[in-house]
């Protein structure tokens, strides 16, 4: 999670409110009015040649971007965001958490279809719904400047994924970045996403993770990759993938010749989804890093593993953190490693596998082969080793105070760090999933609980003024 500038407040209690009520269409569609400068009669809403163009070329070079938005803000009744209008000659747009709506969406959509600073925009948390998602997409249409979209968490739904694949199978922008964690989607939204990224090449970084596709919607992302030619990073982790999903999600990754960086994370592979990912590895040559953490993969699935990484040349990161996985199964992977001479593994994280002094020795004998490699693990106590992780069976505040004292950091900074707004305070749920999803401290589910119970307030609220 970053540590930008805080967003400011926009209303009294702190989000991005609106002015009037959206339902009625005079609102929607009515005119705004026009500037005393402008003679000439403007058009209609409805006479636009698209939704979000509300003025011809020659108006839009007049208004400049502030005044447009200005305007496109009177026109769909919302309240202006401050923040946009600062950064709106920015490479960088991040509007997280403003409580935009859908209307709000569509305001921005129509001040971004002119301009050519914004590169990256951000909207995470903002309730566009499905007619937030349509303004972007019109707006997309027209610009060719916008490279890097996230609109996760926004309950997005079926309708949503509908427009989003019908857009990327037309491959007309130039957007390669697509954010859409955790937006419902379900079985028939995969089959949608097939159909699009089967076709789609533009797109290169796609985040799909904390949605709720299972089996199923392993089968359509499987059939998805063994098509696709453009993607170079997926992000799956935190979905509802078994067995049949993970079969199915290999066997596209067999015939893919692009991908690069896998995120697997807190699926439900098992040892059978760990064999057909060991075969993936075994004759893939592209992959250089996957992440299968937290899929109840055991020593029986590692052994499976490890006869893909005696062949493998090219995977660099192979994250098994969070897996039943013992000594003896640890022992076979950094092996396999060892056998295969053009192994180019730099990361091998296995850091819940508590070892023995046994394995540090065979562990040397891998280093001597392969000097770039670091083995994160677990330890017995008094045990060193070239990289070591922090232990799991750890407190979490002495796990949060070790990396404050690690970085030299006051220990409120670092939750400060997890918060959006960067503000003292923040709902427990949300605090929850932040701990849950950053990387800078590893904590499992359990350890984030405990932390939970003793934050928490009698608000559902967490205070961090308590760590300074």
């Amino acid at each position: 999670m970053d540590s930008d500038e805080p967003l400011e407040d926009e209303t009294k209690d702190g989000t991005e409110s609106e002015l009037a009520p959206q339902s009625s269409d005079a609102m929607l569609y009515g005119e705004a009015e026009a500037p005393s400068t402008v003679e000439k009669e403007k058009p209609t809403w409805e006479d636009s040649e698209t939704d979000l163009e509300i003025e011809d070329t020659e108006r839009s070079f007049i208004t400049g971007q502030r005044e447009l938005y200005l305007e496109a803000c009177k026109l769909v009744g919302v309240v202006p965001v401050s923040c946009f209008i600062r950064n709106m000659e920015e490479p960088y747009m991040k509007l997280n958490h403003h409580g935009l709506g859908p209307m709000g969406t569509k305001a921005i959509a129509i001040a971004l279809v002119s301009n050519t600073a914004i590169i990256r925009l951000e909207l995470e948390d903002n309730r566009i719904m499905q007619e937030g998602v349509l303004s972007l997409v019109e707006m997309l249409h027209e610009n060719y400047y916008l490279q890097e979209l996230n609109i996760s968490n926004n309950s997005l739904g079926l309708e949503g994924a509908k427009m989003i694949s019908d857009f990327l199978q037309k491959n007309i922008s130039s957007l390669w970045k697509l954010e859409l964690s955790g937006n419902n989607f379900k079985e028939e939204s995969a089959a949608l996403l097939y159909q699009a990224l089967s076709a789609n090449y533009r797109i290169k970084k796609l985040n799909l993770s904390h949605n709720e596709f299972s089996d199923k919607g392993g089968e359509y992302l499987g059939q998805m990759l063994a098509l696709n030619v453009g993607l170079q990073s997926l992000d799956l982790s935190w979905n509802h993938f078994h067995v049949q999903g993970a079969v199915a999600l290999c066997s596209g990754l067999q015939a893919n010749v692009t991908l690069k960086k896998l995120n697997l994370s807190m699926n439900g592979f098992g040892n059978e989804g760990a064999l057909a990912l060991g075969e993936v590895l075994r004759l893939n040559s592209c992959l250089t890093h996957v992440d299968v953490s937290g899929n109840n993969i055991s020593s029986k699935g590692a052994s499976k593993l490890s006869s893909g990484l005696e062949y493998n040349e090219t995977l660099q990161v192979l994250k098994l953190f969070l897996n039943p996985i013992s000594m003896d199964g640890a022992v076979l992977l950094i092996l396999s490693i060892k056998k295969n001479p053009k192994s180019k593994m730099e990361e091998l994280d296995i850091s819940n596998v508590v070892v023995t002094e046994q394995f540090s020795k065979i562990l040397d004998g891998v280093y001597a082969v392969h000097p770039q490699l670091d083995v994160l693990y677990d330890t017995v106590k008094g045990l060193s080793g070239k990289k070591q992780a922090l232990s799991l069976r750890m407190k979490p505040m002495k796990l949060i105070q070790s990396y404050a004292d690690q970085h030299k950091i006051p220990l409120v900074d670092f939750f400060k760090s997890l918060n959006p707004t960067r503000a003292m305070e923040m709902p427990v749920s949300e605090f929850q999933r932040a701990l849950l999803q950053q990387n800078k401290v590893p904590m499992n589910q359990n350890q984030v609980g405990e932390l939970m119970k003793k934050l928490e307030d009698s608000k559902g609220m967490v205070n961090f003024s308590s760590f300074m």
